[in-house]
């Protein structure tokens, strides 16, 4: 496994603001040199539709390749964007009206960053810039899934294997909650969204009005990624595929370590997770609550408050912070999650501190919000229900180059793990409207973030097992109790975080739309490097 070399150091950095001439000194590859908390936190527009495609709203997204400013004292940095901007502009939609989204590629054909082709996907023989979209929690049908081979190319000039077409339509079934678009192009999936193809898609229904939560100006989406630079300000990534990818520099909607002016109020924070492979375990210095509304599908039952908040790569949180009283006051958002999560290295001084809030602002209107004790979750599977249960493996293997490869498998006829790879035969087939319980067995040493198309799920509890017994014999034995979720994780989730050593279970719907999606690890070197696997929905 790698990490990003962070050393112990847990000095949280104040304000900065250098000496006239200072820029100059500034080298966005060294971040002790980059000053802290000088940018605001820039907030992503929303997008407008066109126009209407057979009645439904219709939304046009075109990708390409901009300048843009990642920090007060770099030159612009060339990235890809949703229209033009990195993170994209956020999607907002209402639960039970659909739209459409038409997805344009006008990138150029050569690729921003280094592709290696000896990952599978991304052979020399393929375009080196291929995009398509997918709506990350969406409950759509598979055609507007974003499959992983539906790529096109610049000027939607070549399509892939399955491609049908770059319009897709969302339905909007599902409860309201925080949902994100970004790239899914098999094997470059890490190049491009670490280019920058990423925005949030928010699903709302007019009847959570009653819940009076913070809203408008006071609820505002933020994306936490880490990147590294070259001298020149450009984006560095490495010319070949590592296990994991660690930036040394935290980002915040696309700005480098910035701040947010708040009021004396609540504010209702959208937290998604975008990074490559970095877990962010946030808290704020000094102390304050954050209360967790919802997670990846929606509302949980009840507002839990929490010291600490930790995401994995592609979960969100939908949280409330309350600055009530405390005018002047700052506050720095930080992160203690080591790299790779669990068992890695702790943040350094500067991949620890993420961003700063500073209650600067007056109260420009009074404050009606408030934080609900009881909120609509659900719907959940029924346990009663359940027709299977299904045992999927994560594994760890060298490849053909001695590289550590990730992989999904399944048990074998002797109950042992069997590594399995994208191209080989699909082992998931559910049938449509069933219920299904997944033991996901971690057989390696980091925890890997587990996402599932189409569907959301339960999380039901974690139990530590004789990961050397099962190898060798094939025997699954537990070493302890079974612990339940913890209460932050109690409401339909996308993700979940699959321990080393340990068996996580999931309860699972398989409900709406019928045909191929995929299930993966959301680290996207492991994603990129053959762990995913197809997940076919028979009607």
């Amino acid at each position: 496994m790698t990490s990003d070399q962070d050393d112990n150091q847990q000095e949280v950095p104040t304000p900065s603001t250098p000496a006239a001439g200072a820029s100059s000194r500034v080298a966005p590859s060294n971040p002790g040199t980059v000053p802290k908390f000088v940018d605001p936190v820039p907030i992503p527009e929303t997008l407008q539709p066109i126009g209407h495609e057979q009645g439904e709203p219709l939304f046009k997204v075109t990708m390409l390749q901009v300048k843009q400013k990642l920090h007060r004292d770099f030159p612009p940095t060339t990235v890809w964007g949703y229209e033009g901007k990195y993170p994209g502009p956020t999607i907002e939609a209402q639960r039970h009206q659909p739209i459409q989204v038409r997805y344009l590629n006008e990138l150029p054909t050569t690729h921003l960053l280094p592709v290696d082709t000896s990952v599978h996907g991304a052979e020399a023989f393929r375009p080196q810039v291929r995009t398509v979209v997918h709506l990350h929690d969406g409950d759509v049908p598979a055609d507007s899934d974003g499959h992983p081979e539906a790529w096109i190319t610049p000027g939607q000039t070549t399509n892939g294997p399955r491609y049908t077409t770059n319009l897709f339509r969302y339905p909007n079934r599902q409860r309201p909650s925080t949902l994100w678009y970004h790239d899914h192009t098999i094997g470059i999936t890490r190049l491009n969204i670490y280019a920058g193809l990423a925005a949030f898609y928010l699903l709302r229904d007019k009847n959570d009005e009653r819940l009076e939560l913070p809203s408008g100006q006071f609820e505002l989406p933020l994306m936490l990624q880490d990147r590294s630079f070259n001298p020149d300000g450009s984006l560095r990534y490495p010319a070949t595929i590592q296990p994991e990818f660690f930036g040394d520099t935290n980002l915040v909607n696309g700005m480098v370590w910035p701040f947010l002016a708040v009021e004396p109020r609540r504010y209702r924070f959208r937290l998604l997770n975008a990074a490559n492979a970095r877990f962010y375990n946030l808290m704020l210095e000094p102390t304050l609550s954050i209360f967790q509304i919802g997670g990846d599908g929606g509302y949980l039952n009840r507002a839990v408050p929490l010291s600490e908040i930790l995401l994995a790569p592609s979960e969100r949180a939908d949280v409330i912070i309350d600055f009530t009283g405390l005018a002047g006051a700052s506050f720095t958002m930080t992160n203690n999650a080591p790299t790779p999560f669990p068992g890695g290295t702790a943040p350094d001084a500067h991949t620890r501190v993420v961003m700063q809030f500073r209650v600067t602002r007056p109260l420009s209107v009074p404050d009606h919000s408030r934080i609900p004790q009881n909120l609509p979750a659900g719907p959940f599977p029924r346990l009663r229900d359940v027709v299977r249960v299904r045992d999927v493996t994560l594994n760890e293997r060298q490849d053909h180059m001695g590289r550590t490869l990730s992989l999904l498998g399944i048990r074998d006829l002797h109950g042992r793990p069997l590594p399995l790879a994208w191209g080989d035969s699909t082992t998931e087939t559910p049938q449509l409207d069933t219920v299904e319980i997944w033991r996901l067995i971690n057989t390696t040493e980091d925890t890997h973030p587990i996402h599932l198309h189409l569907v959301r799920f339960l999380i039901l509890d974690r139990q530590p097992f004789d990961v050397a017994r099962l190898q060798s014999t094939g025997e699954l034995v537990f070493t302890g109790p079974a612990v339940p979720s913890a209460k932050n994780e109690r409401g339909l989730k996308d993700t979940v975080r699959a321990n080393p050593g340990e068996v996580t279970r999931l309860a699972i719907r398989f409900f709406h739309y019928p045909g191929e999606f995929v299930w993966h690890c959301h680290i996207l070197e492991h994603e990129d490097n053959e762990m995913m696997r197809r997940l076919e929905v028979h009607a």
